[in-house]
């Protein structure tokens, strides 16, 4: 497991660090506009069972990825005007759109299910991986029901032995306590918040 600093003078040669590690199956340890997240590639079957593993989540819990916008996602994602009002308002930021996948679109984060959540977060750095890689897992560094740490020696105390399986970790040091996004449901064409999150529901409501 390496670890490396990230500053404001690094971020492209990281991501693009974090890119190759990506393809290569890899996990990340990384920071968000909200909490440290766990990413691997968003659509490879064997790097999201890692990243399950590592938290051990229940598979049958869905697991959202980012993007660098919405044009990106709708490679993936049947778009639809509520998603892009939400995104017009409230992208790049703490905000999880879910929407239907696109019907050719099933191995990853994708098995089994017929919808996506998708993060275009107010985070340099992880805009800088997404236009380098492509979609990549978004999910909370922690055990899954365990508290959301805030640094890197938190998470990989509260992870333990699983902690082995991250391939790097992207430290920015302590990330200041926030809520995580908020995630809304799009895919029907109405909105319906699932959980409250940085963004109040009232706000997505209006």
């Amino acid at each position: 497991m390496e670890v490396i600093k990230l500053t404001q003078a690094n971020i492209q040669d990281i991501a693009a660090q974090a890119a190759s590690v990506l393809r290569s199956g890899g996990v990340i340890l990384y920071p968000t506009d909200t909490l440290y997240g766990l990413g691997a590639d968003a659509f490879s079957d064997e790097a999201v069972a890692k990243v399950y593993a590592i938290k051990g989540r229940d598979e049958k819990k869905p697991i959202h990825c980012v993007v660098a916008d919405l044009a990106a996602a709708a490679n993936y994602l049947e778009m639809n005007d509520a998603a892009m009002e939400l995104g017009k308002k409230f992208l790049p930021g703490p905000l999880t759109l879910v929407l239907k996948k696109r019907s050719e679109v099933n191995s990853g984060i994708a098995k089994h299910i017929d919808t996506i959540g998708v993060r275009v977060p107010y985070n340099d750095f992880c805009l800088s991986l997404a236009k380098e890689f492509g979609p990549y897992t978004t999910t909370s560094a922690n055990v899954a029901g365990g508290a959301n740490m805030r640094t890197i020696d938190q998470i990989v105390e509260q992870l333990g032995e699983r902690a082995a399986m991250i391939d790097l970790v992207i430290d920015a040091g302590e990330l200041p306590e926030q809520k995580p996004s908020t995630v809304v449901d799009v895919s029907s064409g109405s909105v319906q918040v699932l959980r409250e999150g940085a963004i109040p529901s009232a706000k997505i409501l209006e």
